[in-house]
């Protein structure tokens, strides 16, 4: 269930990601609102899952899903860049992820 939870927890960080752009700096309540609630609930989630999975791994992992994930709908949803040096740099930490995850019991 751990691992459910860490991921669960990183999706929501991608989602305060996202909603953090679109709260415009916390002028907009509702993306504001999002942003804060998605935030409470990563953590919450993240908290969960570190009851069982070691600090460094779960702490890594939670926060490499929100990176990518925030990468990947940067290029798609907000026209960013999706330069060769990006991807290769984000295909980096995703092979740290898969590297951490194959060096954790279950």
């Amino acid at each position: 269930m751990a691992w459910f939870y860490l991921i669960l927890a990183g999706l929501l960080e991608i989602l305060w990601a996202y909603g953090m752009k679109a709260s415009q700096g916390f002028t907009r309540p509702v993306w504001s609102a999002v942003t804060l609630a998605a935030m409470a609930a990563s953590v919450g989630l993240l908290a969960l899952a570190m009851r069982s999975l070691p600090l460094g791994t779960a702490y890594a992992i939670w926060t490499g899903i929100g990176a990518l994930g925030a990468f990947i709908l940067g290029i798609v949803a907000l026209g960013e860049a999706a330069t060769p040096m990006r991807i290769l740099s984000a295909a980096l930490i995703l092979a740290g992820l898969i590297g951490l995850k194959l060096a954790t019991p279950s």
